[in-house]
């Protein structure tokens, strides 16, 4: 019988594979029976991947995973369906511009984004994945989303081809960037390159396991009432706190830890009995 593993890390994915046919490499490698991940890339993309075995799937809705940073290259002049080029572009432009107006236009974008996703994306409309209903030739309509992109850096301009690095808030479509940046440019183009550098906190070291308590947005607390309680998930009473003012903490007992929430004066759990020593 295979034995569970309970182990959180970073991988690094590679181009040409989706993210769930990594995710079994994985599986297999380390003989992890129950496993997930966080952010899901493109088979086209790169980069980091936050991977989580055993008990620790649970952790990811509350780990520091934002803001995120991706380089990306994108092929001006051309268009795809996909806005990348895993299923081939269509060219239609040579327009070239000057590396002022390329660094001038890319700032722009830093701030508010709003934008309609891409079809081919794993948006859910009526229960179904977009890109499910777009690769079955029906029709897909998207609604607006908002994003805020924190910062654009310039890192190349070797026409047709704009290469720059984005810091942007949790689910910003690149590829819509990329859109949005050629459309700015008065001209197409998609992505010919995505990689993505780092998710809040987490950046690739060789999937080295990394220890759950550091890696969760929330705030260690002091609980002074029965270290049990914590363990069995009984209700914790806000008196039995150090801090007291609403937010969201994390209480430990000997080898157990669980994130609760105060609001309005009121504690709830939002994750319990998961093991300190992983």
């Amino acid at each position: 019988m295979r034995e569970a593993i309970d182990r959180i890390f970073v991988a690094y994915k590679p181009s040409g594979i989706g993210s769930n046919k990594f995710l079994s490499q994985l599986k297999r490698k380390y003989n992890a029976k129950k496993a997930g991940f966080s952010g899901t890339l493109d088979p086209f993309a790169k980069g980091v991947l936050i991977i989580a075995f055993g008990k620790l799937t649970r952790l990811f809705s509350h780990l520091k995973k934002t803001p995120k940073a991706y380089r990306a290259t994108l092929w001006l002049g051309v268009q795809s369906d996909t806005l990348d080029i895993e299923k081939g572009v269509e060219h239609l432009s040579s327009d070239t511009f000057s590396e002022s107006k390329i660094r001038e236009t890319l700032q722009s974008f830093v701030g508010g984004f709003s934008y309609i996703p891409p079809k081919y994306s794993a948006k859910k409309v009526d229960g179904k994945r977009a890109y499910e209903l777009a690769r079955s030739g029906q029709e897909v309509t998207l609604k607006e989303v908002h994003s805020h992109i924190h910062d654009i850096k310039f890192i190349n301009y070797n026409h047709p081809f704009v290469t720059f690095e984005a810091v942007v808030s949790e689910g910003t479509y690149i590829r819509s960037l990329g859109e949005n940046i050629a459309k700015a440019l008065n001209t197409t183009g998609v992505l010919s390159m995505l990689e993505r550098l780092y998710e809040g906190i987490f950046v690739y070291e060789d999937e080295k396991a990394l220890a759950p308590l550091e890696l969760i947005d929330a705030v260690l607390n002091e609980f002074t009432g029965d270290l049990d309680d914590i363990d069995l998930g009984k209700k914790i009473s806000l008196e039995s706190l150090k801090i007291q003012e609403d937010g969201k903490y994390i209480i430990r007992s000997k080898d157990n830890f669980a994130i609760i929430a105060i609001t309005n004066g009121e504690v709830s759990y939002l994750l319990n009995r998961v093991m300190q020593a992983c």
